[in-house]
């Protein structure tokens, strides 16, 4: 009795995994709601470009990195988050399959996700400095030095994560 209580728990624990499933269809949504983000950003720039001065050209092109780069963490996260977490996809052996899917593991999204963070925080730093250098930018010192220690931080924790699990794999190995 105890052994099939048991093994109906695991079945029912084991099978939760599915639960996560329709998260990654809402990332999947995120995904359009950044595509069409990104077309009215373009559309945008593509309308003003005769009026824009080249701060304003550059800051705009930073906006697309920007929203590609959150697209680029999203993706990572379905695909990763999927095949470790859910069930493996099928693709069939598909020539389009990116090589690094199905072999990032929890470590090295992790790692992927922090470096994808920087990135972005990086982008979002440049903007702060190129709005603050064209004078017109209402950001304060105070608020400019926040950022910068925003993104060191991002940047300690990715060095961090690295260390920790360049330690771990060299422990794991003895």
């Amino acid at each position: 009795m105890i052994k099939l209580l048991e093994q109906i728990l695991e079945t029912v624990i084991f099978r939760s995994r599915w639960l996560m499933a329709p998260m990654y269809l809402g990332l999947v949504g995120g995904l359009v709601i950044l595509l069409v983000k990104f077309g009215q950003e373009f559309l945008h720039i593509v309308m003003h470009l005769a009026e824009a001065t080249e701060q304003e050209t550059v800051l705009s092109l930073l906006a697309l990195v920007d929203i590609t780069l959150v697209g680029n963490l999203l993706i990572m996260v379905i695909f990763s988050g999927y095949e470790n977490f859910v069930s493996k996809i099928d693709t069939a052996n598909s020539e389009d399959r990116p090589d690094w899917m199905g072999k990032v593991d929890y470590s090295g999204l992790k790692l992927k996700l922090i470096g994808s963070i920087v990135a972005i925080s990086a982008i979002d730093l440049l903007k702060a400095f190129v709005h603050q250098s064209s004078g017109t930018s209402s950001i304060s010192t105070e608020q400019m030095a926040w950022l910068v220690g925003v993104h060191t931080t991002f940047i300690i924790t990715g060095v961090l994560f690295a260390w920790m699990d360049h330690i771990s794999e060299k422990n794991n190995h003895h």
